[in-house]
């Protein structure tokens, strides 16, 4: 007799019936990813994706920060600066790298207090419109990769494959999954 058959039997004694086997399909196999309500994620992964995510973009805001000083570390100057880190001449003046800092450490902020479950919808709405705004960035970073996008001459090209593009693309995954996880 079989480990199942015994079961059944041990069933059959215990409650008098023996339930019909369920059909199997892929309707009746739970599926996390797709789950409405959210996904379930244990709380190390919920620390580790979302301590990382916010340094990120704490370290983004304070490099802004430093930038709204007239620094232009890593570059000579601030046009190579722009052409680095853009791929174009944009100024990177006080009133336009600090409402940058801004939205960036606030964004650092929310995606915290949402790690440790805190703020509620607010911060998990915030959560997902960072995870937006990095998968558009990526995307873009494809286009240039792919050279749909013109990609200017200079650092940009390398930096873009090997740095902005991955790390947007990967923290945007990790931030839609913090934002959708209960």
């Amino acid at each position: 007799m079989t480990r199942n058959a015994a079961t059944r039997k041990d069933v059959t004694r215990n409650t008098g019936n023996v339930p019909p086997p369920r059909p199997l399909s892929l309707a009746s196999v739970p599926d996390t990813a797709s789950d409405t309500e959210g996904e379930h994620m244990n709380d190390t992964t919920r620390r580790s994706l979302g301590t990382g995510l916010a340094a990120l973009l704490a370290v983004d805001g304070l490099v802004h920060l430093y930038w709204a000083t007239g620094r232009t570390w890593p570059a000579p100057d601030a046009h190579a600066l722009s052409l680095a880190v853009l791929g174009t001449a944009v100024s990177f003046a006080p009133p336009v790298v600090l409402p940058l800092a801004a939205l960036t450490l606030t964004g650092a902020a929310a995606v915290l207090a949402t790690t440790h479950r805190r703020g509620g919808p607010a911060t998990r709405l915030v959560t997902g419109a960072v995870a937006a705004g990095l998968a558009v960035r990526g995307l873009a970073g494809l286009g240039w990769v792919a050279k749909v996008v013109d990609s200017p001459p200079g650092p940009f090209y390398a930096l873009n494959l090997a740095l902005y593009t991955p790390a947007c693309l990967g923290f945007g995954w990790a931030a839609a999954r913090l934002a959708r996880a209960r």
